[in-house]
């Protein structure tokens, strides 16, 4: 076992019994190279990324390339999820030296930390023209010796790239005012200029869940009535519920399509995904009544629940995309999910299976003569598809499953909790509400310090030791006021805005507004990351941003909601020429081009008229809307305050910036009220 046996990522660990000597990220491995005067070799990727298996079982498994390895390099491993930080500065000099990313990624480092020469996946012999892992380490390696200041001016240049990179969103997110309608309107059509008409989504293959971008879109229809970015949500949310990348057996969604349409996922099944998603379609059913959208939110919510909550109440990272094909007793991707004819006669008997053929489109979609499950239209005989459903996702639990990354990201439990406790609210499953609640308690008992910051991981209910991020404390405080809004519980605003007290301390730039991914007192790297756009998840700075203005529209903090719309400021920028990059961003400028409307509800504990109203208010598709319900009197919080029944009634508040209209206890007139843009 090397340095690795001791860790808590699961990624981490499964690199331990490699022959290769990795150290863990820290400052004693660039000490060891310092000493040995060799360079170090940084390795990152994640638990269920498969072609960091595939480089681990080709290379570092490999006793000749771990040996050569061993002798002339320091070898670092990083699990990206743990230290997005890390992974975010050397990410970014990979994308500009090489044009694309992806994981693993491979960095060779000087001693200091500074890099000068990149890669992602490298074969175990010359392969499409791409050299090969020990071509790579040899070349490096007579580099390093032979041509020393070579190498130095190197690093001193792209380090000196990534510094000048860095200032650009400093300076520019001081000087653009928050989007306004133009902005808004100029997103929308440019989103129609990659949108796919006929398959849904923006672009060709592969296909990524635009989570952030429909978020946009619902909400610009809400606020506009725009049937154009209503459409475009709708039958992007459609495809890609219909299709291969959604789990049609046991709930949701793979990573992403390798295609185009939809039809062949990469398997992994991501827990920040699932909660992005999960709320998308929660608000699409919110929007416009569609069925097959509830029925997505509560399968996915179901598999949430089933399969990535841990025993300690959080929700795990992932599941990976391979798993034990038991025909071959192989590592296969997809093993778990695909399906042969033959495999479904076995469960079904012939003519249920020859029915399950055409209605999950079994037609060697994927490898081998295997079709991953489709629905490519609504069943004729919705009893007997559950029927056949059922047997099947039976079925396959026999199956070998795919390996958990049992990790509990605190960003990440953030965006569950809030889908969790929406879902549990405006569907009536007070269990997800439960849950929600559940993963938040683990949240403050095992991420937050006495001192009151966030650390990022934890597994088995032991805290790992990685300092929390931007997105930590933004999608945190995001899951929180969720659970505010459902629940009126004060507590949960309270610690939302604790979290977002620290953002302004110790992430934002006083003079710009500007947000960094990293604390001013974290550990330093060779710069300090900062990235406004989405990828997979909201960024930390939109994410903050966000939850920034739903505070303020709480509190009625100008401290709060000034921060906010400096954030917004690169928005301006960004969102018109590349608003697939910067969805959440947009989706908050929504937000306070609403408002949003704060609503207010007061009523007895218990009281039919407060629950009605208080649904109907949650029901409501403004934008960003807050809504807090409480018993009269309730002076913590100050957009309940001063608010008393109307004729001895629960009554409803609709506010903006604190200047509210005549209250009513009429459920038909507060969603009226709400209706109106």
């Amino acid at each position: 076992m090397n340095r690795l046996a001791g860790a808590t990522s699961p990624y981490l660990l499964q690199h331990a019994d490699n022959p290769v000597e990795w150290w863990p990220w820290g400052e004693e491995a660039f000490a060891e190279a310092e000493r040995r005067n060799v360079p170090v070799l940084l390795s990152v990727g994640y638990a269920a990324c498969h072609w960091c298996h595939v480089m681990a079982h080709e290379s570092f498994e490999d006793e000749a390339t771990a040996g050569f390895l061993n002798e002339r390099f320091v070898a670092v491993k990083v699990d990206r999820e743990e230290r997005p930080d890390v992974d975010a500065v050397y990410m970014e000099a990979v994308q500009a030296a090489t044009g694309q990313g992806g994981w693993p990624m491979t960095v060779f480092l000087t001693p200091g930390k500074e890099p000068f020469y990149f890669g992602t996946y490298f074969p175990p012999e010359p392969r499409h023209g791409m050299p090969s892992f020990r071509q790579v380490l040899e070349g490096v390696d007579k580099a390093w010796t032979g041509r020393r200041s070579e190498v130095a001016e190197v690093a001193a240049r792209i380090g000196k790239d990534l510094a000048e990179r860095a200032s650009v969103y400093a300076v520019g997110s001081g000087i653009a005012q928050p989007p306004g309608e133009a902005e808004l309107h100029a997103a929308v059509v440019e989103l129609t200029r990659s949108y796919d008409e006929r398959r849904g989504g923006f672009g060709g293959a592969p296909k990524f869940p635009p989570s952030m971008v429909l978020e946009f879109l619902l909400r610009h229809h809400a606020r506009t009535g725009s049937e154009a970015a209503l459409e475009m949500a709708r039958r992007t949310c459609e495809a890609m519920a219909r299709g291969g990348m959604y789990d049609q057996l046991g709930g949701g969604f793979a990573r992403y399509a390798v295609d185009a349409t939809w039809t062949v996922p990469h398997f992994e099944k991501m827990l920040y995904d699932n909660a992005l998603l999960m709320r998308v379609y929660l608000h699409l059913w919110r929007a416009t009544g569609d069925e097959q959208a509830r029925r997505t939110v509560l399968e996915t919510a179901d598999f949430l629940l089933r399969e990535l909550r841990t025993p300690e109440g959080g929700f795990a990272s992932a599941l990976d995309a391979d798993s034990t094909d038991p025909a071959t007793g192989k590592h296969a991707e997809g093993a778990y999910y695909a399906w042969t004819p033959e495999q479904l006669t076995e469960v079904l008997g012939a003519e249920d299976a020859a029915l399950a053929v055409e209605l999950f489109d079994v037609t060697g979609t994927f490898e081998h003569g295997t079709s991953v499950l489709q629905l490519p239209r609504d069943p004729a005989d919705p009893a007997k598809y559950r029927e056949i459903r059922a047997k099947l996702f039976e079925a396959r639990t026999s199956r070998p499953a795919p390996a958990r990354d049992d990790k509990v990201v605190a960003a990440w439990n953030g965006l569950a909790i809030a889908a969790l406790a929406e879902a549990g609210a405006l569907l009536d499953r007070p269990d997800l509400v439960e849950a929600a609640e559940r993963a938040a308690d683990l949240l403050i008992t095992v991420h937050l310090t006495p001192e009151g910051r966030l650390l990022r991981t934890s597994r088995d209910g032991a805290a790992g030791t990685n300092a929390g991020v931007l997105e930590d404390y933004a999608d945190t405080a995001e899951g929180f006021l969720a659970l505010y809004a459902v629940g009126g519980d004060s507590s949960w605003l309270q610690l939302a805005g604790e979290l977002l007290d620290l953002v302004l301390l110790h992430f934002t730039d006083e003079k710009s507004g500007a947000l960094y991914d990293t604390a001013d007192d974290a550990e330093q790297l060779i710069r300090r990351p900062q990235d406004p756009t989405d990828n997979a998840v909201p960024s930390g700075w939109t994410a903050a941003a966000g939850a920034l203005l739903t505070y303020a529209a709480y509190t009625g903090s100008a401290r709060h909601r000034t921060a906010a719309e400096r954030a917004l400021g690169i928005v301006s920028t960004l969102g018109t020429r590349a608003p697939r990059f910067t969805g959440w961003g947009l989706a908050v400028a929504e937000a306070l081009l609403d408002g949003p409307r704060e609503v207010a509800v007061v009523g007895p504990a218990g009281d039919a008229g407060r629950a009605a109203l208080h649904l109907a208010a949650l029901r409501s598709t403004a934008p960003g809307a807050v809504v807090a319900v409480s018993e009269v009197g309730d002076t913590e919080v100050p957009l309940l305050a001063d608010r008393p029944l109307l004729d001895g009634k629960a009554a409803a508040y609709v506010c903006r910036h604190f200047v509210c209209e005549r209250p009513t206890a009429d459920v038909a007139e507060l969603e009226d009220r709400l209706r109106g843009r």
